[in-house]
């Protein structure tokens, strides 16, 4: 008798196996996922938005994820109804017809990718556009200075309302690596106040490693990024994006903090060896509490800036074109 047509087949054994294997991966994706309410689910895993900009970005990644899955969908569908449906016969040893050149086919597997990565580059774009868009004057600006291994915050504010002070026009040395686009739209009497952390810093709320930024809720802020030694990415991670701190260049881009709280930054770039101690807070509070920290740093005698990234010269800090 076949060995097909037995109790000992080996065919069962392996179903067995599969079916066994993929109860253990439902139970392994359920149980992970035990933290998480119905209403996270749209969410992907990814954290709650807590920018006016956020969910922009979110929305750009759900919509890549669902035509991922979709195309996977597709694509499994395919290779699991050709394993079904074109298997080798168990009663027939002959090859079955193969066919080749195909060309509807062959156009198919062509032009739909292109489709598929013509349409993802479109919302990209879109969305890239709208995301690092600037606006002239804005209420507040914020250069963000990375270093080995830690992180500053110069608020570049007009701390004691004097706009007369400093000198109206006047840019500090220290903010002298900052391009004109920029240093232009700085407040009248930005006298500015600073914080700069060390990796042992921790937030009194929280418990959480590193030095605290605090922002405005519902108040638009420039950050301005700056290095002094290697390339850092500043991600603050629910703010659902990041942009990258090089020496001598100044990125730039802009939030509405939209939720008070206190949420975890990190480096998000590999930048040495104490990489990984590279963290920070971000603390988001009602306009009043913003100006009331701003005096407390001015009251400690932290006023003033710290220096704004490597020293460039004139035509290198002036090379890129305003965009604003």
């Amino acid at each position: 008798m076949s060995p097909y047509g037995s109790d000992r087949s080996p065919r069962r054994p392996m179903r067995r196996k599969l079916l066994q294997a993929l109860t253990a991966g439902v139970v392994l994706a359920t149980a992970t996922g035990c933290s998480y309410t119905w209403k996270d689910f749209p969410r992907l895993g990814m954290p709650t938005p807590v920018t006016e900009e956020a969910p922009r970005i979110l929305s750009l990644w759900q919509g890549s994820w669902a035509a991922a899955l979709v195309t996977g969908i597709l694509v499994w569908g395919l290779i699991i109804w050709s394993v079904i449906f074109h298997r080798r016969s168990r009663t027939k040893i002959e090859v079955p017809a193969q066919t080749r050149y195909n060309m509807p086919i062959e156009a198919l597997y062509t032009v739909v990718p292109l489709i598929i990565v013509s349409v993802l580059f479109y919302f990209t774009a879109r969305d890239e556009s709208k995301l690092l868009a600037l606006t002239p004057k804005p209420p507040h600006t914020i250069n963000v200075i990375g270093f080995q291994w830690s992180w500053g915050f110069n608020y570049i504010e007009n701390v004691d309302g004097d706009a007369a002070t400093p000198k109206a026009g006047a840019v500090p040395k220290e903010l002298a690596s900052i391009p004109d686009r920029f240093t232009k739209d700085f407040p009248a009497g930005a006298e500015g106040v600073y914080e700069k952390g060390v990796p042992s810093d921790r937030n009194p709320q929280t418990g959480n490693p590193g030095p605290t930024l605090v922002l405005p809720k519902g108040e638009k802020v420039r950050f301005i990024l700056s290095s002094n030694d290697v390339i850092h990415s500043f991600w603050v991670v629910p703010f659902l994006f990041k942009q990258d701190v090089i020496p001598g260049h100044t990125n730039v881009f802009e939030v509405v903090p939209s939720q008070e709280g206190t949420f975890m930054g990190k480096c998000a770039e590999l930048c040495g060896v104490d990489h990984s101690r590279m963290l920070f807070n971000v603390k988001v509070v009602s306009p009043e509490e913003y100006k009331t920290y701003l005096k407390e740093l001015a009251e400690k005698g932290q006023t003033g800036f710290l220096p704004a990234g490597i020293k460039q010269t004139d035509p290198a800090r002036n090379a890129e074109v305003n965009k604003l």
